[in-house]
């Protein structure tokens, strides 16, 4: 296609994420996006298969968010949250205290997922210090585990098959486990707790899935095993539910499958319904009333500057305003899951695919070595489907608005994609 003028004049100054920018394809321009669908530059429409990143859980530009936005320009666009406090911020913290589980009840806003991590891993450090206990600086992390981008969330991914890998020697080292789902690996982290119990400041665990690491399942019957485990040895268990939180895998929060109250819980990417950016880090009153203390220095040392920003909290309220009216959300994405499951079943019988896995509104075939990410992208086009795979692995992630007919559309670009690529 044509390369519109405003994309080839910003050909060598934006810097694209993930890419050599050397002899990377020109990116997709797009021009609009609306409900499930994105509109190119040359009028075609791309069926969005991975919600911009996992974010546009009602689809793109959604009436309702963009009302609240309107609505919200007419007030307060942004202020600080150094002495100040605004109705959006202040009524989705309450919100989200309400909807999360068990007593996770104080809210510490940030602006990108990545950075909701390094407030986590920075709380359960200092929880320690604020108790009078030295030395726990260190956390007991999985392999297969993705976390975000920035130093401290890179070292609590896996440091062997992650994307992270170049950084080794700059990032501090963790303790890294497997996922507790067999017998063997549950050995192996009871074991890595024991030996490390003095120096760990908790355990860090994407529930149930872990994303972009590989998009690999475990059982809620081995978190709630990991949430034991690190009751009994009185650690702190950090669940990052930036990927799967808000409805992705058809509850509102993965941890809500186990039974599970993590001590910390990271939230982002669909928090705003995909519209801007926002994160919170949420802690139960046990790790908050370390904090809570006449003496100086308790208080938690962070302050991102738009942390709480008005417009972000505006979409923030006005996304659960749809969760909490649209009670089908949470059963649409149940629906997905058998919809995927049946629809790409017969993948396991086609050459170089490994393995299939459903879980809510996510779909992956997971493939014997690299899929071509060019020529996949350019096969979804196609199809008038937008798909981004990474490494071995080709998924979907639709909004939670998708119709069964859109949805089949994504799977059969999927299916006709293995069987000839």
């Amino acid at each position: 296609m044509d390369i519109p003028d405003w994309q080839a004049a910003a050909a060598n100054t934006l810097w694209r994420p993930y890419r050599q920018m050397k002899n990377a394809p020109p990116s997709l321009p797009v021009v609009g996006a609306s409900g499930v669908r994105m509109t190119l530059a040359d009028g075609r429409e791309l069926i969005d298969g991975i919600a911009s990143w996992w974010t546009a859980c009602h689809g793109h530009r959604h009436p309702h968010i963009t009302a609240a936005l309107a609505d919200q320009l007419n007030h307060v666009h942004h202020v600080m949250l150094g002495g100040l406090v605004h109705p959006q911020a202040a009524r989705l913290s309450t919100r989200l205290a309400a909807l999360c589980p068990g007593d996770l009840d104080h809210v510490f806003f940030s602006e990108s997922g990545s950075v909701s991590v390094e407030i986590a891993l920075k709380m359960a450090i200092q929880y320690w210090r604020n108790k009078g206990v030295q030395g726990r600086t260190r956390f007991l992390a999985f392999r297969g585990g993705y976390h975000g981008d920035t130093m401290a969330a890179m070292s609590v991914c896996d440091p062997e098959e992650g994307m992270h890998t170049m950084f080794r020697g700059a990032l501090a080292e963790q303790v890294i486990a497997p996922i507790p789902r067999t017998r063997q690996d549950r050995q192996a982290v009871l074991r890595l707790l024991t030996e490390h119990h003095s120096e760990l400041a908790g355990v860090i665990v994407e529930p149930l899935v872990q994303g972009a690491g590989g998009m690999r399942f475990h059982a809620a019957d081995d978190l709630a095993w990991l949430r034991r485990v690190t009751e009994d040895r009185e650690l702190l268990l950090i669940a990052d539910e930036i990927m799967t939180g808000f409805g992705r895998l058809g509850t509102m929060f993965a941890c809500d499958q186990a039974g599970v109250v993590p001590d910390i819980m990271t939230l982002s990417k669909a928090l705003t319904g995909g519209t801007l950016p926002l994160a919170a880090t949420v802690a139960r009153s046990s790790v908050f009333d370390a904090f809570w203390s006449d003496e100086p220095g308790h208080e938690l040392m962070h302050g991102p500057t738009f942390m709480g920003n008005a417009l972000a909290c505006a979409a923030a309220n006005a996304s659960l305003d749809l969760f909490a009216l649209n009670t089908d959300r949470l059963d649409r994405a149940r629906a997905m899951e058998l919809q995927l499951r049946e629809g790409l079943a017969g993948c396991l019988d086609l050459p170089g695919v490994v393995d299939v896995r459903c879980r809510g509104a996510l779909g992956v075939v997971e493939l014997a070595g690299p899929a071509d990410r060019e020529w996949w992208v350019q096969h979804a086009v196609d199809n008038g489907v937008w798909l981004r795979p990474f490494g071995n692995i080709v998924y979907t992630t639709p909004p939670l608005v998708m119709d069964a007919d859109d949805l089949d559309r994504i799977i059969g670009t999927m299916v006709s994609g293995l069987r000839v690529g």
